[in-house]
């Protein structure tokens, strides 16, 4: 009996040894060895987007209260759009008149126009027949004394006024011919291009007169109420954005080393400490900095450690913002292949 206690005795402690010296809890995952795991410590980001009009004016209505869920893209408050939406009619009236005027620009004369053009021509051409006439009657009368000087001075100036008359009606004429000059052409344009850029000012600053939210999540604060007179940036509601979560979080220089961006985190919370949470590294500072003290870490408050940034996809997984969470790194990941 006693042969047999000693040999269970031996075979125990043997096997013990064994066990020992291949480490086989270790690679069998009995046992969780501290140097396999990295375990950081660090808050949820409290990532708030003040939201403002960009333009000024009453607030009309204010459409979600604190704690409410918004969607992106959704109205959060909006002004009197009263005085916008007059300047919108205003400016689509200016752009018409002036689409109108580059039109008529570019389409020239009417031929009725012109053919009012000559007929004004050929009136002034049978008047300066006319005055020819009578000069040159007078030009033979004259060395008779039939008549005086002052009438063949008064013939003269009439066929000089005949003649300039009949000039002007040809050169009328002309001009309406050739058309609208190029540069009156390009005037139009730049003016109606002036008058649109307007029209398109005035219709987003229409369009702002609605504040809708940039991004999924919660109104945390609702600063101002209807009737309030704002200007532009004035702060009217305060949204606390729900996705991506980001975790912050602090790591030491010896440590650096073993993490890289990309690398698969596990984070764990106080309420769900059993259930963690998957995430990456999306970030690690390139600069040194004093360890904040709302990280509880065992080293010293006064180290330099460097920021790090770790993003869950997972907006269901319960965490909240501003929350304190533990990270666990696997240290065999840390290396870079």
């Amino acid at each position: 009996m006693k042969r047999l206690v000693v040999t269970c005795v031996a075979l125990l402690l043997f096997a013990t040894g064994l066990i020992w010296w291949f480490d086989v809890p270790n690679k069998m995952g009995w046992v969780e060895s501290k140097s396999t795991r990295l375990t950081l410590y660090g808050n949820v980001d409290i990532r708030q987007v003040p939201l403002g009009f960009r333009v000024n004016g009453r607030i009309e209505k204010v459409w979600f209260d604190e704690g409410d869920k918004v969607a992106a893209g959704s109205v959060i408050a909006s002004l009197d759009a009263t005085t916008y939406r007059q300047s919108v009619d205003a400016a689509i009236a200016e752009v018409s008149a002036l689409r109108a005027t580059l039109d008529k620009a570019v389409a020239g004369p009417r031929q009725t126009e012109i053919a009012q053009a000559e007929a004004s021509l050929n009136e002034r051409l049978a008047d300066l027949e006319n005055v020819t006439l009578a000069y040159e009657r007078a030009l033979r009368l004259r060395p008779n004394g039939t008549i005086s000087q002052s009438g063949l001075d008064e013939a003269i100036a009439t066929k000089s006024i005949a003649n300039a008359r009949t000039a002007s009606a040809r050169e009328a004429l002309a001009l309406l011919k050739e058309g609208t000059r190029k540069e009156d052409i390009e005037t139009a344009k730049a003016n109606l291009a002036a008058a649109e850029a307007k029209l398109s000012s005035a219709r987003t600053a229409l369009e702002d007169t609605q504040l809708r939210a940039p991004n999924d999540g919660i109104i945390l604060s609702r600063v101002r109420e209807p009737g309030s007179i704002v200007a532009p940036s004035d702060p009217v509601s305060v949204l606390s954005l729900l996705k991506p979560v980001w975790v912050r979080s602090y790591i030491s220089e010896m440590e650096l080393g073993r993490i890289h961006p990309g690398m698969v985190v596990d984070v764990y919370s106080d309420t769900n400490s059993d259930k963690p949470v998957k995430g990456k590294i999306g970030f690690i500072s390139p600069v040194a900095e004093f360890t904040p003290k709302s990280v509880e870490t065992p080293e010293l408050r006064t180290d330099l450690v460097y920021r790090l940034r770790v993003i869950v996809d997972d907006t269901t997984s319960g965490l909240r913002q501003g929350m304190p969470v533990t990270l666990r790194l696997p240290m065999e990941a840390g290396q870079k292949p």
